[in-house]
C-alpha cells in the first residue's frame, strides 16, 4: 500500500472510507503488523485515535464472557488496544511497548488442576505525539530515527521481545512521514500499510497550559442516519424518548449529604460538542505538576488527567477530589492491596465520572474514564453483590457511546456491546432479592433492542423490546414504583407502535394504545405537563395509525381528541417545536375525517376548516423557529394545507360564492408553490407537487374563467410556465 495524494474535494467520505479501513486492519488481530496513519490535522487525529480506542480497546466479548464450556469463571478485562502517547525525553516505541507490557503482562485465564490456562493476547499499541518532536532538540529527532532503524533487527532477532506480537500503528504528521521514508528505510520495509487522512495542518504552537485532548472537531464525519420522509400522514417521529436508568449508587461523598442520583434519561442528554482550549481553563494547581501514576493504565490516566487539566472539569475541588483518587489507586497497587480494596477504590472512580454524566457533562473523555473505571472494579473483584448493578452502568455507558455526537457507523457496535452488558448483568441478578434491578436492566435492555431496530432486523429487534419491557413490568408495579412503571408502560407502547409498522399492525396498534393509556393515568397534567401532553400525542397518532385498518370514523375522532388534549400543554410558549408537531398531526386527522364517506356535507367543511387552522398554526411556529430540528416536514404541510384549500375551493356546497372560491384556490396555489420551492432535491415528491399545481390552476380556469386562469399563471414563477402551459 502506497502512501495517495488526498486532494479530494469531498474530505468526509475519504476520511470515512480511511478510516474504516485502518479500523478493520486493527480488528484482524494479526501478527507482527507495522501501521503508519498520516494526519496533519491534530483534532481530526485525537477524534479517530479516541474512536479506535472506544471500539477496539475492550470488545465486551473479552469482558466478563462466561463460556459455558469450561469451568473458567470469567474473563478479566484486558485491552485489545493501547494508546501510547510518545515519551519525547527517551522517543523509543518499542521500549515503550515493552515497558506497558511488563507493567501489564497478559493475565492467565481458565487455570484448573488439570489445565495450566492460557494468556490472553497481546494487545496492539497505537503512538501518538510524534509532531511533538519538532519542538526538541535535533538530537531528540534523531534518536528518534534511530529507534526507528531498528526495528528491523528487534523483528529478525530470536531474543527479542514480545514486540509486535499483535500491530502497532504510528501516528504521524506528513514532514515526518518523509522523514521516516529518507532517515528510517528499515523501518519503512517493515510497514504493512499506510493510511492517509485529509486535512489542514495544526499550527505547531501550542497555549502553554493546554494538553492536547481528544476533540470535539467533526473533521471526521463517520455517516449520518437520519431521514426527512415524505409523507401525507402523521408523523410517526414524535414519541417519547425512552428511559434509561443508571443503578441507584451512593456517589462519592463530596462532604455533605451524599443524594441518590436520579435515573438519568437519554432526552436529558444532549451532549454538548466538545469545547474548543481557551486559555481560561480549570487548572488544579498552576504550580504543581502531573502526579506520576505507573500503577494504573496510561490510557485511564491520559484520560483522567485530561479531564483535571481541561476546561471540562467545571468544579476545582472536584477535579483535586479526582486527582486524590488516582493517587490513592495508584498507592493501593503499590502496596500490594486486596483486590476487594482496589476494586473498591476503582468504583469509587468510576461513580464519580458517572455523576458527571449525570450532571449532562456526557462527552467522550467522560463517558470513557466511566467505562475504564468499571471495567477495572470488575475485573479486581468479580464476585461483588454490586457487579450487577456495575454491568447495568456499562451497558448504559455504552449506549450512551451510541447517543454522543459526531454519530457513526459505530453506533450498532456500541449497542450491541451495551445489550451484552445487559445480558450479562441478568445472568448475575438474582428475582427473589433484587427484582427492582432485574426490572430496571430489562427496561434499558428494551431501550438499547428499540435502538438497535435502526440499524438492523427491525423487526425482530421492536419484538425483544416489547418483550424485555413486559418482562420489566413483571417486577416494576404501579404499587411500588408508580412513575418508573408509567414510564416503563410508555416505552411499551412506543415499542409496539413500531413494532405494528411491521407485522400484525391492528393487534400491536391496540397494545400500543392501552399501554400509553395505563402510563398516562399515573402522569398528573399540572405536574408533568409535558409527559402528559406527549403521551396523549401519542395515542391520537396509534389511533390515527388504526384507523386504516377499522372502525375510520371513531378512531379518528378518538386521535383528534387525544390531539387536543395535547394541545393543553404543548403550548406555542413552552415547547414550540412539539405544538407544531402536534398541530400537523391534528390537521392530518381532521382531513383525513373530512373524507369519511358517511360525514355530511356540513361536517366536512367544518372537519376541512379546521384541518387548515391547524395547518396553518403548525407553518406559523415552524417559520418562527430557527435552527430547531421538526419531526415533520413543513414542505409536505405546505402540500397538505393546499389540498385542503383546494378542497374547499371545489366543493359545490359553497353554492357559487365566487370570492370564497377564489381565496381558497390562490392559498392553495401559494402554499404548492412554496411546497415545491423546498423539494427541488426530490424529484418524486417534487413531480406530485407540480401535478398539484397544474391541477389547481386548472380549477381556477374552471371556476372563475380565463380572468382566473389569468390571475393564477401571474402568481407562477416565470421559469414554471413553459412547462406548465402545454398542460392546461
Amino acid at each position: 500500500m502506497s502512501v495517495n495524494d488526498t486532494a479530494h474535494s469531498d474530505k468526509f467520505a475519504w476520511n470515512r472510507q480511511v478510516y474504516h479501513r485502518l479500523k478493520l486492519a486493527l480488528s484482524l488481530g494479526l501478527r507482527r503488523q507495522i501501521f503508519v496513519a498520516v494526519c496533519d490535522d491534530l483534532n481530526l487525529r485525537n477524534q479517530v485515535a479516541a474512536r479506535l480506542h472506544s471500539t477496539l480497546a475492550y470488545p465486551v466479548g473479552q469482558v466478563l464472557y462466561q463460556p459455558s464450556n469450561t469451568q473458567e469463571a470469567s474473563t478479566p478485562a484486558y485491552p485489545r488496544l493501547v494508546t501510547l502517547r510518545l515519551n519525547l525525553s527517551d522517543p523509543n516505541p518499542i521500549a515503550q511497548i515493552n515497558q506497558w507490557l511488563v507493567n501489564y503482562p497478559p493475565p492467565i485465564v481458565g487455570v484448573s488442576k488439570d489445565n495450566p490456562g492460557r494468556s490472553l493476547p497481546i494487545p496492539a499499541f497505537q503512538i501518538v505525539g510524534v509532531e511533538q518532536l519538532t519542538k526538541q532538540p535535533v538530537a531528540i529527532q534523531r534518536l528518534f530515527l534511530h529507534y526507528l532503524r531498528l526495528t528491523e533487527q528487534h523483528l529478525s532477532s530470536p531474543e527479542s521481545s514480545r514486540f509486535l506480537e499483535s500491530s502497532l500503528l504510528l501516528w504521524t504528521p506528513r514532514p515526518w512521514l518523509y522523514a521516516i521514508q529518507q532517515s528510517a528505510p528499515q523501518f519503512w520495509r517493515c510497514r504493512t500499510g499506510v493510511f492517509v487522512f485529509a486535512g489542514e495542518p495544526t499550527p505547531t504552537t501550542r497555549t502553554k497550559n493546554s494538553p492536547e485532548r481528544f476533540s470535539g472537531s467533526r473533521s471526521l464525519d463517520l455517516g449520518n442516519i437520519e431521514q426527512v420522509i415524505w409523507e401525507e400522514t402523521v408523523s410517526g417521529d414524535d414519541f417519547p424518548v425512552e428511559d434509561v436508568d443508571f443503578a441507584i449508587n451512593t456517589p462519592v461523598n463530596r462532604g455533605h449529604k451524599p443524594q441518590e442520583p436520579s435515573p438519568i434519561k437519554s432526552e436529558l442528554f444532549v451532549p454538548e460538542t466538545f469545547q474548543q482550549e481557551t486559555n481560561e481553563k480549570v487548572r488544579i494547581s498552576e504550580t504543581s505538576s502531573p502526579p506520576r501514576l505507573s500503577h494504573i493504565s496510561k490510557e485511564l490516566t491520559e484520560l483522567v488527567l485530561a479531564t483535571i487539566n481541561t476546561a471540562i472539569a467545571h468544579d476545582q475541588d472536584e477535579s483535586i477530589q479526582v486527582q486524590q483518587l488516582l493517587e490513592e489507586i495508584d498507592s493501593l497497587h503499590a502496596t500490594k492491596a486486596s483486590p476487594e480494596t482496589l476494586a473498591a477504590a476503582y468504583h469509587r472512580l468510576g461513580n464519580l465520572y458517572r455523576l458527571r454524566i449525570e450532571q449532562g457533562q456526557a462527552n467522550l473523555e467522560n463517558l470513557m474514564v466511566a467505562i475504564l473505571a468499571y471495567q477495572e472494579a470488575i475485573t479486581y473483584d468479580e464476585t461483588s453483590p454490586q457487579v450487577p448493578d456495575i454491568l447495568n452502568d456499562l451497558g448504559t455507558l455504552y449506549w450512551m457511546l451510541y447517543r454522543t455526537p459526531p454519530n457513526s457507523e459505530e453506533g450498532q457496535s456500541y449497542i450491541e456491546q451495551g445489550i451484552e452488558f445487559y445480558q450479562l448483568a441478568l445472568k448475575l441478578i438474582s428475582l427473589e432479592t433484587h427484582p427492582e434491578t432485574y426490572a430496571r436492566v430489562q427496561n434499558n435492555l428494551g431501550t438499547a433492542y428499540g435502538d438497535l431496530a435502526r440499524f438492523s432486523n427491525p423487526a425482530e429487534n421492536w419484538q425483544k423490546a416489547v418483550a424485555a419491557y413486559r418482562e420489566a413490568l413483571c417486577f416494576r408495579t404501579a404499587e411500588m414504583e408508580p412513575l418508573k412503571y408509567a414510564a416503563t408502560q410508555n416505552n411499551l407502547g412506543t415499542a409496539y407502535w413500531h413494532l405494528a409498522q411491521y407485522s400484525q399492525p391492528m393487534e400491536h396498534l391496540k397494545n400500543a394504545i392501552v399501554a400509553y393509556s395505563l402510563a398516562l393515568a399515573y402522569y398528573n397534567p399540572e405536574q408533568e405537563p409535558l409527559k402528559y401532553g406527549m403521551i396523549q400525542n401519542n395515542i391520537g397518532t396509534a389511533h390515527w395509525n388504526l384507523a386504516q385498518y377499522e372502525n375510520p370514523a371513531e378512531n379518528l375522532r378518538l386521535a383528534v381528541e387525544a390531539y387536543g388534549e395535547a394541545l393543553k400543554y404543548r403550548t406555542p410558549a413552552h415547547v414550540p417545536a412539539a405544538c407544531a408537531a402536534t398541530q400537523n398531526n391534528l390537521g392530518t386527522a381532521y382531513w383525513h375525517l373530512a373524507n369519511q364517506s358517511q360525514i355530511n356535507k356540513e361536517e366536512q367543511q367544518n372537519f376541512l376548516k379546521m384541518c387548515i387552522n391547524a395547518y396553518q398554526e403548525s407553518l406559523n411556529l415552524a417559520h418562527s423557529l430557527k435552527n430547531t430540528n421538526l419531526s415533520f416536514d413543513i414542505f409536505a404541510t405546505h402540500n397538505n394545507l393546499g389540498l385542503a384549500h383546494y378542497q374547499l375551493a371545489t366543493d359545490q356546497y359553497l353554492n357559487g360564492d365566487k370570492t370564497a372560491r377564489s381565496q381558497h384556490l390562490e392559498l392553495a396555489l401559494d402554499n404548492h408553490l412554496q411546497a415545491l420551492n423546498g423539494l427541488s432535491n426530490k424529484p418524486e415528491a417534487y413531480q406530485t407537487t407540480f401535478n398539484y399545481l397544474v391541477k389547481t390552476i386548472r380549477a381556477f380556469h374552471n371556476e372563475l374563467g380565463i380572468q382566473g386562469q389569468n390571475l393564477a399563471l401571474s402568481k407562477v414563477p416565470g421559469q414554471l410556465l413553459p412547462e406548465i402551459l402545454p398542460k392546461l
